[in-house]
């Protein structure tokens, strides 16, 4: 199959409040040149693949002939080399290092944590009262992700300075990898931000471990796993390669949750017939209990909501470059070549996904899910490269959601409209909701 070039230039990245598939139409209009495209960056050429059989091939079959691409080269200096960032065989041995951590019986002992993380939230609500629901949901996973990591008892410095500086990391890296190197050297209050925030989550990370070596004991957090597993030859990690894993699982755990949760009560809030539906699910399934672990497998309604929402807010684009010869579509791409797949456009694309506009949890019911091809829904990628906190994110929306709409219902507040910023994403800039009890 032949390589279509497509016309005009890579298209500059705004902020501008638009409609999500608006802003990101460049990506979704690539499927009208071919399966495989070819644009220009300057002088060197990248390669868009625009089918879920192409984008399974990147990233499952062939997935061992891609690292990470050119984006995450420019994460690495203040991310570090962690498990989203490294390649080779040491991701591989960091990567076996760390799953252990995400074993599903964890996963459900977290589920308690996350369910009084939420109710310590949801405690502090009074009926009537407007919430920032982006806010909360970003502290949240903030205080989730963090007592996971940390625990409670000696955490709390850590936690506290997660709260405030990860956010600032998350929001000016990215705006750092879609920027030109020179940006990050000028003299700008973000910059600033950025590099503080980096050198303080640094030294109080690493007193933690510090501390944790000298006491060389379980406290049952991620930390402790993390800090306990060894490779096959007997080692473990060093404080730099620990650090840098806790970083990356800060920020893209974070990242992921807070923004999936801050759409989800958005979405519900524009589809009645969705929220009674869910609604009806929790009070048949909890009976009146709070969620646990044990719930969640039988919550089916409530994760085929998540995955919708996932589906209509995805990362805007995924990089990877060739380490080896690739043949994609009849085309050989050499080494060194950076493959661009856009998990935006594959949601929206109307041959996986009819009415790719429409909110329809319905298209995750077990019927109609086994219909998607492989490649087509990636909202945690997939392969050897699939997040390895999949299985944490999704349970700890579950958990959320279960917690907060047993009691509460989040209804958009008339004279605050939505605003929207742009990244690598759409980001709720302002999402304006009041907090109604359930009757």
């Amino acid at each position: 199959m032949a390589v279509r070039t497509a016309p005009g230039k890579w298209p500059v990245l705004g902020h501008t409040p638009a409609m999500l598939r608006r802003r990101f139409a460049f990506t979704s209009a690539l499927r009208e040149h071919g399966d495989l495209v070819r644009l220009y960056l300057g002088a060197k050429p990248i390669y868009f693949v625009t089918t879920p059989e192409l984008t399974h091939q990147v990233l499952v079959t062939d997935g061992s002939a891609f690292e990470k691409g050119a984006m995450f080269d420019k994460f690495r200096p203040f991310v570090g080399n962690g498990i989203v960032i490294s390649s080779g065989a040491f991701h591989l041995r960091q990567r076996r290092l760390i799953q252990p951590a995400f074993h599903r019986e964890r996963i459900a002992h977290y589920a308690a944590t996350m369910r009084a993380a939420v109710e310590r939230l949801t405690g502090s609500w009074r009926p009537g009262q407007v919430r920032e629901i982006n806010d909360d949901m970003q502290a949240l996973a903030v205080t989730i992700t963090g007592e996971a990591l940390f625990g409670t008892e000696f955490g709390t410095a850590a936690i506290e300075q997660a709260r405030e500086s990860i956010p600032i990391v998350i929001r000016h890296g990215m705006i750092r990898a879609l920027s030109p190197a020179f940006v990050e050297k000028l003299l700008m209050r973000g910059n600033r931000q950025f590099d503080n925030a980096v050198v303080r989550m640094r030294a109080v990370v690493l007193d933690l471990i510090a501390r944790w070596r000298a006491e060389d004991t379980d406290r049952g957090d991620l930390l402790s796993m993390l800090l306990m597993a060894r490779d096959d030859g007997g080692d473990g990690m060093t404080d730099d390669q620990a650090y840098d894993e806790v970083v990356t699982l800060l920020s893209a755990g974070i990242e992921t949750s807070a923004l999936a949760l801050a759409w989800l009560f958005h979405e519900i809030s524009q589809h009645p017939d969705v929220e009674a539906r869910l609604h009806a699910e929790l009070d048949e399934v909890l009976d009146g209990q709070p969620v646990t672990g044990d719930h969640v497998p039988r919550l089916t309604y409530t994760r085929q909501v998540i995955n919708e929402t996932l589906r209509m807010y995805p990362i805007w684009i995924l990089m990877r470059r060739t380490t080896s010869e690739v043949d994609l579509a009849g085309a050989t791409i050499p080494p060194g070549t950076e493959v661009t797949i856009s998990p935006h456009a594959l949601h929206f694309d109307p041959r996986s996904f009819p009415h790719p506009d429409r909110f329809d949890p319905d298209r995750w019911s077990a019927r109609r899910a086994d219909s998607v091809l492989r490649g087509a829904f990636v909202p945690f990628g997939a392969g050897n490269r699939q997040c390895v906190g999949n299985a944490f994110a999704l349970t700890e929306m579950v958990v959320t959601i279960a917690t907060v709409a047993a009691r509460w219902r989040l209804v958009p507040v008339p004279d605050r409209p939505l605003r929207v910023k742009y990244t690598s994403t759409a980001y709720p800039a302002r999402l304006s909701m009041s907090v109604v009890p359930r009757t």
